[in-house]
Formats: structure tokens, C-alpha cells, sequence
């Protein structure tokens, strides 16, 4: 048989030609495809984050105190440190609320708002969220991004990026006064270890900035003056120190962490002599305490028959009443305790029905508002989270007493 090669030939070519006629019209139909492709995904892009901004905006209505939203799921996180981004700085209403949800979506997807009172309108901001143990990575984040603050979404405290909070994460150690001198709360063995229940909150509070701690010395007659020296001995003062007016009107306290009250201790074998304040209150007994606190002042003010004895070493009193050198001390029901528990002869007599009622908290300087803030989000952390009363049973500090009871 033969093969005519140039017909073939003829109808290769021809075919040829046809497929690649084929293909030219399929690539430009591909390409017509995918350019509509393209513009209905931009479109559906647009639709989508305008269905969010309208989402958010009707959420912002009924949140004008402030919120945090995640709005991929369109709900608040509880949890987190929210710092906002430069980039949409100063968005406010409706118009500018797609821009905000658009860059939120292309970071971290959280948008906080809240309503400005000043000048009635809605503001908006895509939002960084920092896990709340991250607290110098968000002021370092929030600085880099022209913030004034940061906010603490599980205690709804706001962190300025310039305060005393933001001091003590870029030293990287919170200093802590405290006189040592005070078991089970406060006392400094002659290694210079410290521990006691104050002690451990003040690490706490430390734990949660971040930090490390640092104890130095202060003494009760020279505590308040420690406290507002100049320039700055410490950040804060723990360890045994009763909530009061006049240290409200000078400084800062706060929260109260545990309760407290005046009560004594006295001999065991003479526990059933006192058995009321008159009781003490008479020239033949001796009662010892240190100077400059508040025990001081109680006995002044009350027992102005007996004998008023002032040692100067607070720890060495319970073992000076002991052995005989005096007959009782005037002390809180927060410290009694520990020593009926280590010296037999010891006894705290009056020890649920002490003389005053009143807290204990932890003392600071004026103008550390943000300070005062965070430490008070600490102690409300450790009430609702059982770790307080953890601390209490461990060291002692449980009392039946009606006044008590909000602690436990």
C-alpha cells in the first residue's frame, strides 16, 4: 500500500492547527474565567466584611462601656492582654468600621471599641491579643505602636504603657518592703530567706507581672516614712499591715487579704486571767510591745493602767512573755495563732473575740494608681480562684468570726 506522505503531512498540519486554534480559545476563555473568578471573590470579600462591620457595629450599640471582640466567631474573649495597632488609630463610626474589620481580619482577627462620651461617637480599633502571662510583650507592643495603655481582659485593668506597672516589667523585678519581724506573715531567718503568708502573696503579685521579686527591710515605726521616701526605697510594703484611715489619707492600700484584730498572748498556765480588756488593764500587769505600730497605739489608747513595756524586737516578744519578762502582748489574731501552735507555753485566750476587726492589705506609695490596680485584680484573682484560701489554711489563718467570712 501506498502512503501519500504529503497528504499526511497536509492533514497533520491542518490538524495541528486546529488544536492550537483549541487551545488559544480555551486559555482565553480560561482567563475570561478567571478574571469574573477574581471578581466575585473580591466582591464576596467585600460583602463578607461589610456583613462583619455591620455585626460589629450592632454589637458596639449595646457594649458603649467597651468590648473586645473575636470577629471570626463574633464572641468575647475573657482572658488576654488587648493592645490595639497604629494602623487604625483614631477609627470611629459606621464608615470607618470595614477599614478596621478588614485589617483585623489579615492579623490577629479582634476588634475593640467603645463609645467616646466626649464627642458621642463609636470608636474602633483591630486589636493584638497577648496570653496574660505576656504582660512586657504587649507594653513593648503597645510603645511600638503609639498606645497609650494596655488592657487586661480577665480583670478589666488598664495598664498605661508609661505608669508604675510598666516600670517595674522593664526593670524586671518588683521590690517589696517588708519588715520580717511578723510570723506566720512576714519573717526574714538569719540567712535572709523570707517566707510567710504576706510573702507569698507579694509573689504572686510578682508572678503576675512577669517579674522577679526583691525583699528589702523596713521597720514599723519608720514604715510609712519608707514608704514616701525619696528617692523610692521599694514598690510596695507587705507583710502584716492593717487597712486605716490615716494610711489611706497618706498613701495608697489595698484590697484586704485576710482579716485581722487585736488580741493577746499570754502564759498558759495564766490564760484564765484574761478573759476580757479590763482584765489587762491593770497596773500589776506587764504588757510588751513593739514600737511605732499600731500595737503600740492600741495599748496606749486602752489599757492606760497597765504597765506598757516596748521591745524593740517584735519576733522576741512571744518568748520574753513566755520565760516570765513580761505578762502579755498585745498582738493580731493573724499572728497569735502560729505561736500557741510552736511555743506550749503560750495561749491566745481572747482569740475569737478580738478587740477590733479590721484587714490587712498591702501598702504603697500615692500616685501608683495603676499599681494599686493590678494588685487588687491579684487579690480578687486569688479569692475567686481558691488560691487564697489555700494560703490561709496552710499557714493557720482561718477564724469563725461572722467578719471573717467574706475572705473564705
Amino acid at each position: 500500500m501506498m502512503v501519500n506522505f504529503r497528504r499526511l503531512n497536509n492533514i497533520i498540519m491542518k490538524q495541528n492547527s486546529l488544536l492550537h486554534l483549541m487551545a488559544i480559545v480555551l486559555v482565553v476563555a480560561m482567563s475570561m474565567g478567571l478574571i469574573s473568578c477574581s471578581n466575585n471573590d473580591k466582591t464576596a470579600g467585600q460583602t463578607d466584611v461589610s456583613a462583619i462591620a455591620d455585626k460589629v457595629w450592632d454589637f458596639s450599640q449595646t457594649h458603649p462601656d467597651g468590648f473586645t471582640l473575636d470577629i471570626r466567631t463574633m464572641t468575647e474573649p475573657t482572658e488576654g492582654i488587648a493592645v490595639s495597632y497604629a494602623a487604625t488609630q483614631n477609627s470611629h463610626s459606621r464608615s470607618q468600621l470595614d477599614m478596621v474589620i478588614a485589617h483585623a481580619l489579615q492579623n490577629d482577627g479582634f476588634v475593640g471599641g467603645w463609645y467616646n462620651t466626649t464627642d458621642g461617637l463609636y470608636y474602633f480599633d483591630s486589636t493584638r491579643l497577648f496570653p496574660e502571662n505576656q504582660l512586657k510583650e504587649a507594653l513593648e507592643f503597645g510603645k511600638k505602636n503609639a498606645q497609650n495603655s494596655a488592657f487586661i481582659l480577665s480583670s478589666s485593668t488598664e495598664i498605661p504603657l508609661d505608669g508604675k506597672v510598666a516600670d517595674i516589667v522593664g526593670r524586671g523585678t518588683l521590690i517589696v518592703g517588708t519588715t520580717g519581724d511578723y510570723r506566720p506573715l512576714s519573717f526574714r531567718e538569719s540567712d535572709g530567706r523570707y517566707w510567710g503568708f504576706g510573702i507569698e502573696v507579694a509573689e504572686e503579685i510578682a508572678a503576675q507581672l512577669g517579674v522577679g521579686i526583691k525583699f528589702v527591710p523596713t521597720s514599723w515605726p519608720t514604715l510609712s516614712a519608707d514608704v514616701q521616701a525619696e528617692p523610692q526605697l521599694f514598690d510596695l510594703a507587705i507583710g502584716g499591715i492593717t487597712i486605716t484611715d490615716a494610711r489611706k489619707q497618706q498613701m495608697l492600700m489595698s484590697d484586704g487579704y485576710l482579716a485581722n484584730g487585736k488580741t493577746i498572748l499570754c502564759r498558759a498556765t495564766e490564760a484564765a486571767r484574761y478573759q476580757s480588756l479590763a482584765d489587762i488593764n491593770r497596773p500589776e500587769v506587764r504588757v510588751m510591745v513593739n514600737p511605732g505600730g499600731l500595737n503600740e497605739k492600741f495599748a496606749r489608747e486602752n489599757l492606760t493602767r497597765a504597765t506598757i513595756i516596748v521591745h524593740q524586737q517584735n519576733e522576741e516578744i512571744p518568748s520574753l512573755v513566755a520565760s516570765g519578762d513580761a505578762d502579755v502582748m498585745i498582738t493580731e489574731i493573724t499572728e497569735a495563732p502560729w505561736y500557741v501552735n510552736n511555743d506550749s507555753r503560750l495561749a491566745a485566750p481572747l482569740l475569737s473575740q478580738p478587740f477590733t476587726h479590721g484587714e490587712i492589705g498591702v501598702l504603697m506609695r500615692q500616685g501608683q494608681d495603676d499599681l494599686l490596680a493590678f494588685v487588687n485584680a491579684t487579690i480578687a484573682r486569688m479569692k475567686s480562684d481558691g488560691s487564697l484560701r489555700r494560703l490561709h489554711e496552710k499557714y493557720g489563718l482561718v477564724y469563725s468570726f461572722t467578719r471573717r467570712s467574706s475572705f473564705l
